[in-house]
């Protein structure tokens, strides 16, 4: 089965993985300039998201996915990549940094730091959009030509909407509304929580970064970022100042930045 990905560069393998309802090109704003200075960048569609179709087999959520994707690496001959992950992908890449799996990981705004009240506000702003997506998918792409339009629509996603072009809104909004593995994705949420005294595995050996958007409003940064830091003390945490849940498109400088520190970490120590 061909999975739908991007590679470009050459040199240390850096794997992107998205989080619930997006694709790889979330991460477009930053690609070119990972792919420099002795980087291989991969981003992947995960199976039933974008334009990779589901994998039978494979059940969707970060654990699932986690064990698909470290299959998917073997395959491919990528050996211990520097994982990073948005949200869901955050989390897949917190588990494969567990396994002892990858060299680094670089989790933005990570699922899991949740208490109930915070799983049940994810899961039904994410529902909310995409039925939204879906029943009133002809209102929304003509909502997106205007700014103000963007600037309702996307804010629960981005802290700087407008800065969205409308085209990129139109492809967010389409593979959020046919993402086939969505609420299997959804509902495997509420088996997925990273606190303090869990086993953290490999996590403690190698260079970790969790990054959050001061303006996320799908996983809370006031309190979802504080208790990352108490679970994980070892690693390395950064706000991302006026950036929503999806940063990429509001600061790739500073994205891009927090990713080629963490690789640097581990040249440094080799």
């Amino acid at each position: 089965m061909s999975i739908s990905h991007f590679r470009a560069g050459t040199g240390a393998p850096v794997v992107l993985v998205h989080g619930i309802g997006s694709r790889w090109q979330v991460f477009e704003p930053i690609l070119d300039r990972l792919a420099r200075d002795n980087r291989e960048v991969i981003a992947i569609d995960l199976p039933g998201f974008g334009a990779t179709p589901p994998v039978d087999g494979v059940a969707p959520g970060p654990y699932g996915y986690a064990a698909w994707l470290a299959s998917w690496l073997a395959a491919e001959g990528i050996e211990r990549p520097h994982l990073v992950g948005n949200s869901m992908g955050g989390g897949i890449g917190l588990e494969l940094g567990r396994q002892g799996v990858v060299a680094s990981v670089t989790a933005f705004s990570p699922i899991g730091f949740w208490r109930a009240p915070g799983l049940r506000w994810t899961q039904g702003l994410l529902t909310a959009m995409r039925g939204a997506s879906t029943v009133a998918a002809p209102v929304l792409e003509r909502a997106v030509e205007t700014k103000p339009g963007r600037a309702a629509l996307l804010a629960p996603f981005f802290g700087h909407p407008t800065r969205v072009d409308p085209d990129t809104a139109r492809a967010d909004v389409a593979g959020l509304r046919d993402a086939t593995a969505f609420a299997a994705a959804r509902a495997a949420f509420a088996g997925y929580t990273v606190r303090p005294g869990i086993d953290l595995g490999g996590l403690r050996d190698i260079p970790v970064t969790v990054a959050w958007g001061t303006r996320d409003v799908l996983l809370t940064h006031r309190t979802q970022s504080a208790r990352a830091r108490a679970a994980l003390p070892f690693a390395t945490h950064v706000d991302l100042p006026g950036c929503g849940h999806l940063p990429f498109n509001d600061d790739p400088a500073l994205c891009a930045e927090v990713v080629i520190d963490t690789v640097a970490r581990v040249q440094e120590k080799s």
